[in-house]
């Protein structure tokens, strides 16, 4: 069974030798993992960005499922490219797994970067905008698409020293795709 594996990864100065890791972890389960930069891709074509996107989506279409990498990416949230993603495949009902080595709430993670005051009921940030606070760890989108199209986001108790390199919370992931891919 194929597994892409999105995520901001792909962006990390060892990307290559991650994604390296990360297909290891899925081969030893029995799993092939699918990572975006298997595609071969003419960086200086002008076309480039449109042929990362068509192998990105070529990729996602072959495979049974997804794990996402969820950990904040330059900001409090997730990578959007990578939320496009889990929400691509959960859209055609394939099984959608994810971490992030982050395990506080969205909220508190917003007070990391910018100032959050409670008005009344609601909580807002330094523009007077509401923040979501339902306690979860990143938008209810993606928490619930999770939850609907395949496991509860994986977080581990406390955030690893290193949240970019550190794969147990992925390799659980690994071990749930198998266990529910893999037939016994």
């Amino acid at each position: 069974m194929k597994i892409y594996l999105a995520g901001p990864d792909v962006f990390l100065p060892d990307a290559v030798e991650i994604g390296r890791r990360k297909a290891a972890i899925c081969a030893a389960h029995g799993l092939t993992g699918l990572y975006p930069l298997d595609n071969i891709v003419d960086l200086t074509a002008p076309d480039a960005a449109r042929q990362i996107f068509c192998g990105n989506e070529a990729m996602m279409d072959a495979a049974s499922a997804i794990i996402a990498n969820l950990t904040p990416f330059r900001g409090a949230g997730a990578d959007p490219g990578t939320v496009y993603e889990l929400g691509y495949m959960a859209g055609r009902r394939k099984f959608c797994l994810a971490y992030s080595n982050d395990p506080a709430t969205y909220a508190d993670r917003l007070g990391r970067f910018m100032d959050v005051t409670s008005e009344g009921d609601r909580l807002v940030d330094a523009q007077g905008l509401t923040v979501e606070d339902f306690g979860l760890a990143d938008n209810l989108m993606m928490i619930h698409a999770l939850e609907l199209h395949g496991c509860p986001l994986v977080t581990p108790t406390t955030m690893p020293v290193d949240v970019w390199h550190d794969l147990a919370a992925f390799e659980t992931c690994v071990r749930m795709a198998a266990a529910r891919l893999i037939a016994p």
